[in-house]
């Protein structure tokens, strides 16, 4: 079994146990043991998950304004967790290939392997709801089959995200790419990057 095949196994098992309650406030129960990559994967996974289906409750018209205020910085604060999971994935590769010596003529890929993992994480979750969709016996006949059209679509993504993730890591166990870790220095979070926030702290 081959990385891809490894992380959208593990994707899948986190978003089939987080749907045995179906509840954002259930407590991530890790089965895969410390210090491997699988739980990690597992764990970026979780966030991915449960972040989807916070972002579906506030787009409820109906939700009261202090709630979504709540759940828009619970999101906010669940974004920068999904940012550091990802660093902290890039960092395991970076670890993983430091013997490497990469080929003077090695090129620079414009994404890393973890922010391309990101985007497999975020596959999985559009495969499994649009699969409940598409099968959704209360829906319309046209309903099903234009999510069975997008869920096809969405395979086929599935498909060439998975090789070129895979073509990557060899490149760069070959030297044929340059493996280096680019930080997204997020700014919104942080009191003495945001203005709104280290106004407000001046003001005081």
């Amino acid at each position: 079994m081959n990385f891809t095949e490894t992380a959208w196994k593990v994707f899948n098992q986190s978003i089939e146990d987080y749907h045995v309650s179906d509840d954002v406030n259930t407590l991530i129960n890790n089965p895969f043991e410390k210090n491997t990559l699988e739980r990690i994967l597992y764990a970026k996974n979780w966030i991915d998950t449960v972040q989807w289906h916070l972002e579906d409750i506030i787009r409820d018209e109906n939700i009261d304004p202090a709630e979504a205020l709540l759940l828009k910085r619970r999101i906010d604060a669940s974004n920068q967790h999904r940012t550091d999971m990802v660093e902290f994935i890039d960092s395991w590769f970076l670890n993983k290939f430091e013997n490497i010596t990469p080929k003077p003529d090695a090129k620079i890929n414009t994404e890393t392997i973890a922010w391309a993992v990101d985007r497999l994480s975020i596959l999985a979750l559009k495969v499994y709801h649009m699969s409940l969709e598409a099968n959704r016996e209360s829906a319309s006949e046209e309903h099903r089959a234009n999510c069975q059209a997008k869920l096809d679509v969405l395979l086929t993504q599935q498909e060439d995200l998975s090789t070129s993730i895979n073509q990557l890591l060899t490149d760069i166990e070959n030297g044929d790419v340059k493996m280096k870790v680019y930080k997204q220095m997020k700014m919104y979070n942080d009191e003495s990057l945001n203005p709104i926030l280290y106004q407000k702290g001046q003001q005081k």
